[in-house]
């Protein structure tokens, strides 16, 4: 397969764009995930399993799933998984990486499932990328039953004014050393250094849950809110 140029996106978040940027990082998508994150990107993860609390025979939709890295713990629990990424080369490298999951490319803003397919869903650091949030927590609450749970992982905003200058300045330079270092695609991290900083904090997401229909809205910080797990119920 030929992966595209290197390429970022911009804050407007075109869809194209994001498909661009991330078939060019494809390759070394969890690589350089784990140095960015300083290693707490597997941590985070297993939050992500713990609040989703998967059960044996569930069908699970894992949305943004990249690689599948976030899938294979929750088909490990038992249940049925799907893993759905908008790019085709993150399919392709997770079918490779892990061809018994049944790796999906598709829209967020217009999931090709049908109502109330799914148990429960999540979406882990995929959510700030889109071109529209509330849709695609329009869709999540759509394809998920009645009583289902959803998680989103997300950055967030740290709880510590000195944690946030760190994050900043880590961003901004530390990121960008990093990338070149590491990533196929170094201006790709420019675009999510730049999405981190421009996302929304913890409540004003719970907020759009609450638009969305979700009842239940929780939300617990991890890494003193570098991250930010949610969890709300579909009614």
């Amino acid at each position: 397969m030929r992966f595209l140029p290197s390429k970022r996106a911009e804050l407007d978040k075109d869809p194209q764009d994001i498909k661009a940027m991330f078939s060019a990082t494809a390759r070394r998508y969890d690589l350089v995930n784990s140095l960015v994150s300083l290693g707490q990107v597997r941590a985070w993860r297993l939050e992500v399993i713990e609040a989703l609390a998967p059960q044996a025979g569930e069908v699970i939709l894992d949305l943004a799933a990249g690689t599948g890295s976030s899938s294979v713990p929750i088909a490990a629990a038992g249940a049925v998984v799907i893993p759905v990424d908008l790019t085709e080369a993150m399919a392709v490298c997770g079918k490779r990486f892990h061809p018994d999951q049944p790796f999906t490319v598709g829209d967020g803003h217009q999931l090709p499932f049908g109502d109330a397919t799914f148990d429960a869903a999540t979406m882990s650091f995929g959510l700030r990328n889109v071109c529209d949030p509330t849709i695609v927590l329009a869709e999540l609450f759509r394809v998920v039953r009645p009583g289902g749970t959803i998680v989103i992982c997300e950055c967030s905003t740290p709880t510590s004014r000195l944690i946030r200058k760190l994050v900043k300045i880590w961003l901004r330079r530390g990121l960008p050393i990093l990338s070149r270092l590491f990533s196929s695609n170094a201006p790709a991290y420019a675009y999510l250094g730049e999405s981190i900083l421009a996302w929304r904090s913890q409540h004003e997401l719970a907020i759009m849950f609450e638009n969305a229909g979700f009842t239940q809205i929780q939300w617990r910080n991890l890494s003193f809110g570098i991250v930010a797990l949610h969890r709300a119920t579909r009614p």
